[in-house]
């Protein structure tokens, strides 16, 4: 019977996903899928990119793990692609390489002084909280009034996180860095700015309902934003979704401090509806001054128009969580304006002709673009392995697809790779880290550590 080495590059959600439907799909041969990821342990966003006061959604791990312990897919942790392996390595060894690696830099801003000192993408703040190994392991909380922009559910865990107080995150997996970063923070105020309306926001019921659910911090909403016209009032009336989020906001607008009437908490979260950001003003070293904004109105047909109007709120610091961003990686086509591998239902094309590049496949964000949630990317991992499948025919024919000649290839090169059998010691051991605090975990951050611990060094 034929048999299918496949590579799998990334290994989170679309990754793992993209394993187990193929192992469990109808076909006439035989498989044997490795998982290589850059990092030394697996699940990609859901360990890096999840606020860790998110207990419920990091929940998806224990699928993820299920799948992974079955025993049937190999994993490779601590191999950087287009270093410690090539896509000519890759060809060497397998049939087909689907690329899951995701989207982790922020997207771009383009407003005078977004490049202030002070003025941060929200994805690599996100992944200090969440303890990424490849991040500095100290964060600038030193500003009084902070900016988010944005007005999607990073901007929300970015906003509660600055906003909360930390010994509330004791309990999470939270890494000791990073709870020492929060409990020195200056924060008092955070202010998050959206473009839309409140009928038009992007986050979820359940993340905003965590806003109002923070210890000692005000809910700070403003009764001019809640003028709605014809559309909002509709999109409240059809849809259960926004139903629910204008009626947490309508009951916000009744509580203490609402309209920045001065409530009795220390820290206030405030939200700015139909604010487009303009531009940052810098003070005379350079620094974040201020956030200069015009008020939007809705256009009629589901977007919004400028009123000309000018407002500035002074801050000192800025967040901008307006989406995530794809990294090319070697060898393998990339569309620059969109930050995707360029494909036809997750088969690669070459970027200038359209045409098929034969046994390379992409699935999850760096195939669609960072949209949609986790669950999403299970369909999205079964349109790309039906093509798998029936591409039999345009599959490389490696040199040596045996299962030790990766591991041979990566001795040889010194790469200190990681396999399940590592990710268990580093789970075992990050959860013997919290329990005489009585915590589920305690992240280890320092890459060279995950490594030591995974090999049992």
């Amino acid at each position: 019977m034929t048999k299918l080495r496949l590579a799998i590059v990334g290994a989170g959600p679309a990754g793992i996903y993209a394993a187990d439907i193929l192992l469990k799909a109808e076909r006439k041969f035989d498989v044997s899928i490795d998982l290589f990821d850059h990092l030394p342990a697996p699940y990609g966003l859901v360990r890096y990119g999840v606020a860790p006061d998110h207990p419920r959604i990091k929940g998806i791990i224990t699928a993820l793990r299920d799948v992974l312990d079955r025993g049937d897919i190999r994993i490779f942790g601590n191999v950087r692609f287009g270093e410690d392996i090539t896509l000519d390595d890759l060809k060497q060894h397998y049939n087909a390489v689907i690329f899951s690696t995701g989207a982790i830099k922020d997207a771009g801003l383009d407003i005078p002084g977004i490049d202030a000192v002070g003025s941060f993408g929200a994805a690599d703040f996100v992944s200090w909280y969440d303890g990424h190994p490849d991040f500095p392991r100290e964060w600038p909380l030193d500003a009084a009034s902070v900016a988010v922009i944005g007005n999607g559910n990073v901007a929300l865990d970015v906003a509660r996180v600055l906003a909360k107080h930390a010994e509330d995150l004791l309990v999470t997996e939270i890494p000791a860095n990073v709870q020492a970063g929060l409990e020195a923070s200056q924060v008092t105020d955070v202010h998050v700015f959206g473009r839309r309306g409140p009928a038009q926001v992007k986050f979820t019921p359940l993340e905003l309902r965590e806003l109002g659910e923070l210890r000692d911090v005000d809910m700070v909403v403003y009764d001019e934003d809640f003028d709605y016209d014809e559309a909002s009032r509709a999109a409240v009336a059809s849809n259960k979704q926004v139903m629910v989020i204008d009626r947490v906001l309508q009951s916000w607008r009744q509580r203490p401090g609402a309209n920045n009437s001065g409530g009795e908490a220390s820290r206030r979260l405030h939200l700015h509806f139909w604010a487009k950001p303009v531009e940052v003003k810098t003070d005379e070293t350079g620094r974040v001054a201020a956030l200069v904004y015009e008020r939007t109105r809705p256009d009629a047909e589901g977007g919004v128009v400028g009123t000309g109007e000018l407002r500035e709120v002074p801050i000192q610091q800025l967040y901008r969580a307006v989406g995530y961003f794809g990294s090319p990686l070697p060898g393998v086509p990339f569309d620059k304006k969109h930050g995707v591998i360029p494909n036809h239902e997750g088969q690669v094309l070459h970027k200038d002709s359209n045409e098929r590049v034969p046994g390379v496949y992409a699935t999850g964000w760096i195939k669609r673009g960072p949209v949609g949630l986790i669950g999403h990317t299970k369909s999205d991992a079964m349109e790309t392995i039906s093509h798998v499948i029936n591409d039999q025919a345009s599959w490389w024919q490696p040199a040596d697809p045996s299962p030790e000649a990766i591991v041979a290839l990566l001795e040889s090169r010194g790469v200190r790779w990681t396999d399940l059998d590592g990710w268990h010691r580093l789970d075992e051991h990050e959860v013997a880290l919290g329990a005489p605090h009585e915590r589920a975990r305690i992240k280890v951050v320092d890459r060279d550590e995950m490594v030591r611990v995974s090999r049992g060094e």
